[in-house]
């Protein structure tokens, strides 16, 4: 069994994984967005559980994560730590901070990380954008907000983007991601996804920093992976990018478990005399 999955009462830190990148372990990271959810990676041993603004599509069916509030982010952030606090509380929980909750002045961003960190005790927030969110990536941190950092394709700028493509395909694009993650890790990013870009890039971006690069379709070289949980187990019919590793068909087997339900209510064999008082 992996090292890290048996030391469950250590709990993963921004140092941790720090030391991961630099021993060439593996990071593993997964959205969560409740506290059963959150039990149960916690307890598999998922090193980041990621609060995603992702939430905005599969919790409340948006087409982007553009519509999700703060409110409703910290709403998740609270189950998810709870979740995690209720098992090991070994992994590490971040949480995305919401489109328009950090982009208009640097004194909003702080306030609104500070009160994610606050309201819920989270480990760390995730801010989408290179070198024009930087300063406010150094005021976050200066206080003692960890931040991680995302680049790539990302999702709360998909109508300047106007599709889903692989991002960073030519070259002067990718210079300017190269160029982001080192001014991120230079603003005091302690770790940064890079999303949807070609696989030769991340890793020369994971080369090229100090600090861990998770990858999310951006090939094998990064330091971790991360995926939306969803995903894996299978609970989207209508979603499959190529990025994706699907684990479990749950969507099959939920859509069975209701139908017996309904089955057995229908015909009265549900409940039987020992599910009854």
């Amino acid at each position: 069994m992996n090292k890290s999955i048996q030391q469950k009462g250590a709990h993963v830190t921004t140092r941790r994984l720090l030391d991961m990148k630099q021993n060439g372990e593996k990071i593993s990271m997964l959205t969560a967005y409740d506290y059963t959810m959150a039990r149960i990676l916690d307890r598999a041993g998922v090193d980041v559980l990621l609060v995603g603004d992702s939430a905005s599509n599969v919790f409340s069916g948006h087409s982007t994560t553009l519509p999700i509030t703060i409110e409703e982010m910290i709403y998740h952030a609270k189950a998810v730590v709870s979740g995690v606090h209720a098992e090991s509380g070994r992994a590490m929980v971040v949480t995305d901070m919401p489109f328009m909750s950090y982009q208009l002045s640097g004194e909003e961003a702080l306030r609104n990380a500070g009160k994610i960190m606050k309201e819920h005790e989270c480990d760390a927030v995730k801010l989408e954008g290179g070198r024009v969110i930087a300063e406010t990536v150094k005021r976050i941190t200066d206080v003692g907000i960890p931040v991680m950092g995302h680049l790539g394709l990302m999702p709360q700028s998909i109508y300047k983007y106007g599709s889903y493509r692989v991002r960073a395909q030519e070259e002067k694009e990718a210079e300017e991601l190269l160029e982001d993650a080192k001014i991120l890790e230079q603003a005091g990013a302690f770790a940064i996804v890079v999303e949807k870009i070609p696989s030769s890039l991340a890793a020369e971006v994971t080369r090229s920093l100090t600090i861990p690069i998770i990858g999310i379709g951006a090939g094998i070289e990064c330091d971790g992976q991360v995926l939306v949980i969803n995903d894996i187990l299978g609970l989207n019919r209508e979603f499959h990018p190529r990025f994706v590793r699907q684990y479990a068909d749950l969507n099959t087997v939920i859509e069975h478990a209701a139908k017996q339900y309904v089955e057995d209510v229908r015909q009265g064999t549900f409940p039987s005399v020992d599910e009854s008082y």
